[in-house]
């Protein structure tokens, strides 16, 4: 059983993961993105909040079953203090192959919860 404070931060992961496709506008266009200073921005900030809110999941509950838990935390600390070395390629990766990973595991806690 996860707690209400455990709950809520998984609403706010999906809710990020959400507000990236809307700063996507639904396209998945790598050109696109890579184009546009303002978009990777915002994913960037999506990216962080996802990170925080999985940092203080894991504080809460550090067993939780979340793929890469450690890993999407590690990020969120990358992308805050290492901007300048933010690889878009890699967080066209992220949002490509694992955020529709993560949005899948959190939805299955939240439905068994």
């Amino acid at each position: 059983m996860i707690s209400r404070e455990e709950k809520k931060l998984l609403i706010d992961i999906i809710e990020a993961i959400n507000s990236i496709d809307e700063h996507l506008e639904q396209q998945r266009i790598l050109e696109i993105y890579l184009k546009n200073k303002t978009k990777r921005r915002a994913v960037e900030r999506e990216i962080e909040i996802i990170g925080e809110a999985m940092s203080k999941v894991l504080k809460i509950n550090p067993k939780i079953p979340i793929s890469y838990s450690r890993i999407i935390v590690d990020l969120r600390n990358k992308v805050i203090h290492a901007y300048d070395a933010v690889d878009d390629i890699l967080i066209w990766k992220i949002i490509m192959k694992d955020l529709p990973i993560l949005m899948e595991e959190v939805k299955k806690l939240l439905d068994e919860n």
